[in-house]
């Protein structure tokens, strides 16, 4: 029996199938997409210091929204690279020390556990000769396979590289362009949206836009109690790069990982440079690990989850799914992602509780 369709339930189908089309056509670009992506997120975390400084006036004259663009940009890139020269730093400093210190932190860990392992019928050695021979023979059993795979990863390592320095490239001019035109985008999407649904379609988006800003502004809170809880926390520890490797463990938090890995490498060198005993390593231990529980347990559910409306138990699972089913991009999303899905679940709770299925 044909299915006889009105003119208007035609022109749904057929708009949903050009919808259906395009994000299918989304997917299939996803590779090239990532600088469009990321300029997209930047350009909507920056737009709003764009707005201020366009109310800004020369004289009797607005402020032009393409300097007001540029401004923001320069300051944006400006942190970037303040971050950047924190590390730097330390770095130069850590890594030479760091060759230099490695023969005396072997024979250190030589003489603790070599003895433990004899005892228990393992007989290895960790000094740095030991190690250097073990590592020629390894080298000279399969140096075939080694270089094969050296070869291997350096085609695939500088094709990605070339990607990287490409995307590098794009997301400044795509995110300047972006900021300027960023009214216009969205007023033309605005009025893509049909008629009827438009007045809940900008209900929705504003909800949304008001959540995700509460979250930017937990996540800053975040960072900022991480990085005085570091500094302070190394600094009572005695360490020298307190301050520099503290810092950027708090403002790196919204990485997942990497960035608490990042902090966390730096302090151990730091700790095997400047004390001679075990003493520095254990109290990193002590202070990142109470720093995890801090940010895990105390600072991202009351001061991000509540914000955008998630109990800690919400938060807990958003980052577990999202990890597991998009990996570390997943993580880095899960909170404002949660936040979009929530607005959503709650206009579908409400369309629900209104509908004749459930008051019938």
């Amino acid at each position: 029996m044909p299915f006889n369709l009105s003119a208007e339930q035609k022109q749904t189908a057929f708009w949903l199938a050009v919808w259906l089309g395009f994000l299918f056509l989304l997917i299939l670009l996803g590779p090239i997409l990532t600088p469009f992506l990321a300029a997209a997120i930047f350009a909507y975390v920056l737009n709003p210091g764009v707005d201020r400084l366009d109310r800004v006036r020369i004289g009797r004259y607005p402020m032009p929204r393409s300097v007001s663009v540029t401004i923001v940009m320069l300051l944006f890139f400006a942190a970037i690279l303040a971050l950047v020269l924190i590390v730097i730093p330390v770095l130069q400093k850590e890594i030479p020390l760091l060759q230099a210190a490695i023969p005396a932190f072997l024979a250190k860990l030589n003489d603790t556990l070599a003895p433990r392992l004899r005892e228990l019928g393992v007989d290895v050695s960790f000094d740095s000769a030991s190690i250097r021979q073990l590592a020629y023979e390894k080298m000279a059993a399969s140096g075939d396979e080694i270089w094969a795979a050296v070869l291997n990863s350096a085609r695939v390592g500088g094709t990605a590289v070339l990607g990287w320095i490409a995307t590098l490239t794009l997301i400044p001019v795509v995110l300047f362009y972006l900021l300027l035109d960023w009214p216009q985008l969205m007023a033309r999407i605005a009025g893509a949206v049909p008629r009827r649904y438009i007045g809940y379609t900008m209900e929705m988006a504003h909800e949304c836009d008001a959540l995700l800003a509460q979250y930017l502004r937990g996540q800053l809170l975040v960072m900022l109690v991480l990085a005085i809880y570091y500094s302070a926390a190394l600094a009572i520890a005695g360490f020298d790069v307190a301050l520099p490797v503290g810092i950027l463990s708090g403002l790196l938090v919204f990485i997942p990982y990497l960035g608490f890995g990042l902090g966390l490498f730096l302090a151990l060198i730091g700790a095997v440079l400047q004390f001679a005993d075990w003493s520095g390593i254990i109290a990193v231990a002590i202070i990142y690990g109470l720093g995890q529980v801090l940010e895990g347990f105390v600072l991202t559910p009351r001061l991000v989850g509540e914000r955008i409306g998630l109990d800690p138990l919400a938060v807990i699972f958003a980052l577990l799914a999202f990890g597991q089913l998009f990996g570390f991009v997943g993580v880095l999303l899960a909170l404002p992602a949660s936040a979009l899905l929530m607005v959503a679940f709650r206009h579908l709770r409400r369309h629900y509780l209104r509908s004749s299925f459930y008051n019938t």
